[in-house]
């Protein structure tokens, strides 16, 4: 276990989380299938009749802890981690496109895309549980949580068909509408939750032990992430699985047109409505009751869980500890997608420069165990566009990372960006993400 949270805070404090991938590009005035993952209504407002999205690829991270100085001056990264009193949150995010075709025709916009995901958490870790797994060096700590603490981890695929219809139109005005059909591959899943943790943590003779505890705990995991998911190589060989779940997007567009454009553009879309199931021989979701009786210096060792690299592992060390008690067992593993509701706005201050307002307000609970996270952000993104190029500079406050800035460029169809690099580079920023991607439009 120690082995897991090292590696999820290296590979966050190096990588970078953005508010939304593709932040920046995907409110283009040079409209695209960028834009309509957005919100399918867009690929009504196709800039080209036929448009060819080739590869695109957004990597990102996010910790409510770490900055950016604290990387370059401490070696004990994990030891900041772990202070204070608020919940620990990180997150590893990366989204993979595909080869995809979008087409216009008429009044109508029609595209078909594919997606790769992977999800490594930690959702609201207490600073004394983490620390008292990656280190021994502890006095006796209460613990009272009445969230869920998270360690996840997730691959899926999933190949989109959308279409979309311009419903009025007249010199001024000009509305649309838009929904996406996904079908969903899941490729491996795991998820460790323990809800409600009550207990005090005592340092004995280099040990750091659990007693008087109890809480509700879910170990559940499938496909290669059961084995080890602190490997990159089980992610990269599990992106797509057998077909097995469905999600919907909708979503309306309005635009007060102006000569050769508009003045506003504007749009809302609920998006990732479905959910997923993971199939296979080594599936399991269980559900324990912990119970550890109070007995001074002893009850659960932690110092068990520091060589493990998967959750069997972890769950098999808590089985023979005796304190798991009333399991509850299945097979079948039904995960929520990250349900989000986005709205924007793109204003025209004067001829060749835009500001987009952009927010995602997510509709799950990351406390259930069942749920794919994200999180809420609203960004600001002043942008100059010109035919062939543009430039766009996006500035947000995000609920994990607090406020970030970046910038990003267009050229013909080349793009590249990071919504945190400027942050990243003048302050104590506490993400920085970096995406990039190519595609073509004709006629």
């Amino acid at each position: 276990m120690k082995k897991i949270i090292l590696t999820l805070i290296i590979a966050s404090s190096f990588v970078g989380f953005a508010q939304e991938h593709f932040s920046g590009v995907n409110t283009s005035r040079r409209v695209g299938i960028l834009n309509g993952t957005i919100n399918p209504a867009e690929f009504a407002n196709l800039s080209s009749r036929i448009e060819v999205g080739l590869f695109a690829t957004s990597i990102n991270a996010a910790n409510n802890k770490v900055g950016f100085s604290d990387l370059v001056s401490s070696t004990n990264i994990e030891n900041l981690i772990f202070t204070g009193s608020d919940p620990v949150n990180m997150r590893i995010d990366v989204e993979i496109q595909g080869p995809g075709a979008a087409l216009k025709f008429h009044k109508w916009g029609f595209a078909v895309y594919s997606k790769a995901f992977a999800k490594l958490n930690l959702v609201n870790v207490d600073p004394n549980l983490g620390a008292a797994i990656t280190n021994n060096n502890l006095s006796i700590l209460p613990l009272n949580t009445l969230s869920n603490q998270r360690l996840f981890a997730t691959t899926w695929g999933e190949v989109a068909f959308s279409a979309a219809r311009n419903v009025f139109e007249n010199d001024k005005n000009k509305w649309s509408l838009g929904a996406t059909f996904k079908l969903l591959f899941p490729g491996s899943y795991t998820n460790f939750g323990v809800n409600t943790l009550q207990g005090t943590l005592t340092n004995s003779g280099n040990n750091i032990y659990l007693n008087n505890a109890t809480a509700d705990i879910n170990i559940a995991y499938s496909g290669s992430l059961a084995n080890n998911f602190d490997n990159v190589s089980d992610y990269s060989k599990s992106l797509f699985g057998s077909l097995n779940g469905a999600a919907v997007d909708f979503g309306v567009n309005y635009q007060r047109k102006t000569a050769g454009g508009y003045k506003l553009n504007m749009g809302a879309s609920f998006r990732n409505l479905g959910s997923m199931n993971f199939k296979g021989s080594d599936n399991k979701s269980t559900n324990y009751k912990l119970a550890i009786p109070q007995s001074p210096n002893q009850g659960l060792n932690l110092n068990d869980f520091q060589g493990a690299t998967n959750l069997s592992g972890v769950e098999e060390t808590l089985i023979q500890s005796g304190y798991l008690i009333n399991p509850e067992s299945n097979s079948d593993l039904k995960i929520k997608l990250p349900s989000v509701f986005n709205a924007y706005a793109d204003i025209k201050i004067i001829p060749k420069v835009y500001v987009t307002l952009f927010t995602q307000q997510k509709l799950g609970s990351d406390n259930n165990n069942d749920q794919i996270t994200t999180q809420n952000s609203f960004s600001i993104t002043p942008r100059v566009g010109l035919k062939s190029i543009e430039i766009y500079s996006t500035w947000a406050t995000n609920e994990i990372s607090g406020v970030t800035g970046g910038f990003g460029y267009r050229i013909f169809g080349f793009y590249m960006g990071s919504s945190s690099i400027i942050t990243a580079l003048t302050s104590d920023s506490k993400q920085a993400d970096f995406y990039f991607g190519y595609r073509f439009g004709i006629l």
